[in-house]
């Protein structure tokens, strides 16, 4: 039987080819109508990435924690929900809830960058995996101050701080029983567990 010999550059070369978009050629698709609101997508890493659908669970948590931190940070931040955040050239996610700073256009004409937030939270049902990899990755090379992921499943908060060289070097996990200071905000404690919903209990992923 004869053997096949392969030339190895040739074969890298046959292999499929990633296009990595930027912001500027994501905002372009937006603006042509390629995409729209009706897109349940985010740019990650230059990625156009699907968003998970959300379960009542999860909504509820998203409702509870801006509604609690609005009420605990009034006149001191914007509490944003589910809206963008612009992050260096190549990502802009839209994290379940932002804190971010005033601006006297109320962000009209931009979406809040780096500088501007003070934190950012993730509400994880179904992502947890995808939330304390990727999106604490993205999040730490754009030096975002603070990163919160509610795990619903278990009903703990991760909190990431210290974002540095590309990671977070402060990592720690709490109970939703237990209270927390904003680094922005050191006066203001939050009590987890009016970030979750009442209900204890939650159907598993199918």
């Amino acid at each position: 039987m004869q053997a096949t010999v392969i030339d190895v550059e040739t074969e890298q070369e046959l292999e499929p080819q990633i296009r990595l978009w930027s912001i500027a050629d994501y905002h372009q698709m937006i603006e042509a109508g390629i995409l729209d609101e009706d897109d349940r997508v985010e740019l990650l890493e230059g990625k156009i990435v699907c968003m998970s659908p959300q379960r009542p669970f999860h909504a509820a948590s998203v409702q509870r924690s801006s509604n609690h931190l609005y009420e605990m940070l009034r006149g001191k931040a914007y509490i944003r929900t589910q809206l963008p955040v612009t992050l260096g050239d190549d990502s802009e996610p839209e994290p379940d809830v932002a804190i971010v700073r005033f601006e006297a256009n109320e962000y009209s004409s931009r979406h809040p960058e780096s500088a501007d937030i003070y934190l950012l939270i993730e509400v994880a049902d179904s992502t947890i995996a995808k939330d304390r990899r990727q999106k604490a990755r993205i999040y730490a090379r754009n030096r975002v101050l603070e990163y919160w992921i509610l795990d619903v499943q278990k009903r703990q908060v991760y909190v990431f701080r210290q974002p540095e060289d590309g990671i977070y070097r402060e990592q720690i996990v709490l109970s939703s029983s237990d209270r927390i200071t904003m680094q922005s905000f050191p006066d203001v404690v939050i009590d987890l567990s009016a970030m979750f919903p009442k209900d204890n209990t939650i159907a598993p992923n199918q």
